[in-house]
């Protein structure tokens, strides 16, 4: 049982890195100001990318 609730957190990081890196421009519009909004885009999409490589790993390494 602990196994599957493990994987389904792991698909949910994966599934939160890929909105992360999918929406990030769409984020950046409502929260930050022109001037910040291409280095806010960036940074999301290098977070989303490390949040899913996270969760494919926990995906991957089920213990």
């Amino acid at each position: 049982m602990l196994q599957v609730i493990v994987k389904l957190i792991g698909m949910l990081l994966v599934l939160l890195g890929i909105v992360l890196i999918y929406d990030a421009r769409i984020l950046t519009k409502r929260f930050f100001g022109f001037g910040d909004q291409n280095e806010a885009s960036t940074g999301l999409k290098i977070l989303g990318f490390i949040i899913a490589i996270l969760g494919g790993l926990v995906v991957y390494f089920n213990l």
